[in-house]
């Protein structure tokens, strides 16, 4: 059974970090390329970054602007997500998704960036 449990998530103040995990189980993890997806309240769930399966190469949505940084540990079947300089445009519920013909997704955990 395929699961991808994401944790890490809080409220912040603006300017401030945090660091999401999402902990794999169930497939061959270092098999797949993994990716964060985020939805802010009202809006549709939305791309945010992603890594290959080596972890040698990443991508990130244009409006990460260098903030924050996908990363993966093959070892312990987890990716994670850093986030720094957060903004209150950036309270969602970020999910952590892998790809394929059988697309998984986790229960997602909420950021709230709040003064």
């Amino acid at each position: 059974q395929v699961q991808l449990v994401e944790s890490g998530g809080g409220l912040v103040q603006p300017g401030g970090s945090l660091k999401l995990s999402c902990v794999t189980s169930g497939f061959v993890f270092r098999d797949y390329g993994m990716s964060w997806y985020r939805q802010r309240p009202g809006k549709e769930r939305e791309y945010v970054a992603t890594i290959t399966v080596s972890g040698n190469s990443q991508y990130y949505a244009n409006f990460v602007r260098g903030r924050f940084t996908i990363s993966r540990d093959n070892a312990q079947n987890t990716v994670y997500l850093t986030m720094n300089n957060l903004k209150p445009g950036d309270t969602a519920v970020y999910f952590c998704h892998r790809p394929g013909q059988e697309p998984a997704w986790g229960q997602g955990t909420q950021v709230t960036v709040s003064a």
